[in-house]
């Protein structure tokens, strides 16, 4: 019999479920909402808030006992010490929300696509979600390398240029 066993096993091994909620949090702390399914939100919410609860004291053993649970990423623990846990310094506890996806009536939830699990927001209460950064205009598509092919199929010029050099027959003088 399990009682008293609360713990969401989600298909995984003990380590494989602590490292995916370590990741999790720190993707929830870094980017301030985080869309995945519901049990793993309910799983990744009591992290989440035992590490917000870590950050309103600010000592150096708990940013130290943060960084070990959260696997040592330091810029989730600098991001949850200085900007998060102030914004909660006087909540006493349910720092983070759970939102369904779907209609505001409830009658139609999101559903993932390949196995139908309900998809939900898990999101902080009271910190603002920065803004996406600006993407780029739409029909316009980046490369990285020189010699990429844009989107009509032209080459760019520095390309045609390198090519034209290679290209180029050598005549001896």
């Amino acid at each position: 019999m399990r009682h008293l066993k609360r713990t969401a096993k989600l298909g995984r091994t003990g380590s494989h479920r602590n490292r995916m909620l370590a990741s999790m949090v720190c993707s929830l702390i870094k980017h301030r909402r985080i869309t995945t399914t519901l049990s793993k939100a309910k799983a990744a919410r009591s992290v989440a808030d035992k590490m917000i609860t870590l950050g309103k004291s600010g000592t150096l053993h708990h940013r130290r006992l943060a960084a070990a649970r959260l696997h040592q990423d330091e810029e989730a623990v600098k991001i949850l010490f200085t900007v998060i846990a102030p914004t909660q310094k006087e909540r006493r506890g349910g720092y983070t929300r759970i939102v369904r996806l779907g209609s505001p009536s409830g009658k139609h939830r999101a559903f993932r696509q390949g196995d139908a699990a309900e998809m939900v927001i898990l999101e902080f209460v009271d910190v603002p979600v920065p803004e996406a950064p600006a993407e780029a205009p739409a029909g316009e598509e980046m490369s990285k390398a020189a010699g990429k092919k844009s989107k009509k199929g032209e080459a760019k010029p520095e390309a045609k240029k390198e090519k034209e050099k290679e290209t180029a027959p050598t005549v001896p003088a």
